[in-house]
């Protein structure tokens, strides 16, 4: 099942801002890959899986979201 998400500038749960330019396609797997920049530092380019992405994380026994979108 392909899963969205849109474009734009989402908060890591730690604090820093990225933005997201889209959703790619692993070329051996096929799973789904979001590619975002980081939006400080050497604002590098970083690939994660779409699940991984849209997960939750404990923190202090909270449930937040990974990455929140922001704008």
């Amino acid at each position: 099942m392909t899963k969205t998400l849109p474009p734009g500038r989402y908060r890591h749960y730690k604090g820093q801002d990225y933005e997201v330019l889209g959703v790619a396609r692993h070329s051996e797997t096929e799973e789904q890959m979001v590619v975002y920049r980081c939006l400080y530092g050497d604002f590098s380019l970083w690939v994660r899986p779409l699940s991984m992405f849209l997960e939750t994380v404990d923190v202090a026994g909270e449930q937040v979201p990974r990455f929140s979108l922001i704008e």
